[in-house]
């Protein structure tokens, strides 16, 4: 079914669910406050499944203090899961080195609370470590998932973070026989769906789905928003544009599940002037919503993931699709050409605060460095000489440095280990940006 399909089928609110239609939809758009009842629901011919477009990322949980320290706040992530399914959020996405390698865990209490067959649960083979990458360490991983979800079968088991070359992913899946291995145990029920996710080069991505006639791959996970749309081999040459990746997957029908159709907040936190050109479009909605409906809008999605921090976000997300109308062929290229292209003319460094770079063995918060260095760029502060401003521009980019990276953990201290380059999906050149921006903090020290 293509998009144009898509859309009428919605708008005649069609009982029947196709493979890429949405059951449970209120057309209306009268009230955008979240309505019980009206969050979509997408249908993986695969396994029967309907699923709720809006996926639960559970990658960026809330914390609080205890004892000094910085821990998982069960309760309020237990609140935060039981409103997304009290609202109709069914699909639930972890990984064994998600949050300090204790998101299995958390998520496992938080859904053992409600009957299993209320929500599908999603979790990956997370072997990046050698010393995970044999058979007997990746069977071992996998087991220990099921345990920590407190589940006897997994419902979207996925590879991974395929893409960063194929050597990897030979030896990863290939070769120890894991994906073999993955296979026999879907055979068995204890897997419901087998599929992968990608960051990286086109070349692992093609020759995945050139596995599809053996392997029959039930779903895959893509990066997709509409900066990427068109734009993530210009951030990265190692990126590939999210319409090939979408396109592929659309010709041979398989079910996409989006991460980050934020960009890790990017795309929620814009600079004033795309803030006002969103806003001049549709003035209640939030900056946010535009890119959740982007993704809902186009059929062979089954899900979009959002890491929700706080429960504003969750609210947020679904206001923006209960109940949900998808974006008119103009507002997508809208999105696509002049707000996608519009956000190119800042050099924001290509961050989504995935965490998998952490923890830096000397300290660094890599994603805070960069959150701070962004969020001047999007709001025009970037302190340069010759601006009329640049002195109060200098001291708010200085003591603002301060206040949200300790000094410990600011860009100074990399020694260029390359670590984390190893496991950054946005192939971000990290200790290359980190001297990059040391050396501007120097500069504006010295420029007093």
């Amino acid at each position: 079914m293509n998009r144009r399909d898509f859309i009428k089928r919605l708008g005649i609110g069609a009982a029947t669910i196709g493979a890429a239609s949405i059951a449970g939809c209120n057309s209306k758009q009268s009230n955008i406050e979240a309505e019980k009842g009206t969050m979509p629901l997408r249908l993986n011919q695969n396994s029967g499944d309907k699923v709720s477009v809006l996926g639960f990322g559970m990658m960026r949980l809330p914390m609080k203090k205890q004892d000094g320290k910085d821990v998982f706040d069960q309760e309020q992530i237990n609140r935060m899961v039981d409103r997304a399914i009290e609202y109709g959020v069914n699909y639930f996405d972890t990984s064994p080195v998600y949050s300090q390698g204790q998101s299995e865990r958390v998520t496992g209490i938080a859904l053992s609370r409600h009957p299993r067959e209320s929500y599908y649960v999603a979790t990956k083979l997370s072997n990046f470590s050698p010393d995970t990458q044999s058979r007997e360490a990746s069977i071992e991983m996998y087991h220990n998932s099921m345990k920590e979800l407190q589940v006897d079968y997994i419902d979207y088991m996925l590879l991974h973070s395929i893409g960063s070359s194929m050597d990897d992913f030979n030896r990863r899946f290939i070769d120890n026989g894991v994906l073999d291995y993955l296979i026999a145990e879907r055979e068995a029920g204890r897997i419901r769906n087998l599929g992968f996710s990608f960051h990286g080069q086109q070349e692992v991505f093609d020759a995945a789905l050139a596995m599809h006639d053996t392997v029959h791959w039930d779903f895959v996970q893509i990066q997709m928003n509409y900066l990427d749309w068109n734009h993530a081999h210009e951030i990265s040459e190692e990126n590939v544009n999210a319409n090939y990746l979408y396109d592929e997957l659309d010709k041979r029908e398989i079910p996409i599940v989006i991460m980050e159709p934020l960009l890790g907040g990017r795309l929620s936190k814009v600079n004033s002037y795309i803030h006002s050109m969103l806003k001049a479009k549709e003035p209640e909605r939030s900056i946010a919503s535009w890119a959740f409906r982007f993704c809902a809008s186009y059929p062979r999605v089954l899900t979009a993931l959002s890491g929700m921090t706080y429960m504003e976000h969750l609210d947020d997300n679904l206001r923006s699709l209960c109940p949900f109308t998808p974006l008119t062929d103009d507002e997508l290229t809208f999105l696509q050409d002049e707000v996608a292209t519009e956000m190119m003319k800042y050099p924001t460094i290509s961050c989504t605060a995935c965490q998998y770079c952490m923890p830096c063995p000397y300290g660094l918060d890599i994603p805070g460095i960069f959150a701070h260095y962004n969020k001047c760029i999007n709001d025009g502060r970037l302190p340069e000489q010759g601006d009329p401003n640049y002195k109060e521009l200098r001291r708010a980019f200085l003591i603002g440095y301060d206040r949200s990276v300790p000094r410990l953990r600011q860009a100074d201290h990399c020694v260029e280990c390359c670590i984390c380059m190893d496991h950054c999906p946005q192939n971000i050149e990290i200790p290359t940006r980190m001297h990059e921006i040391d050396d501007f903090v120097e500069q504006l020290k010295l420029n007093a």
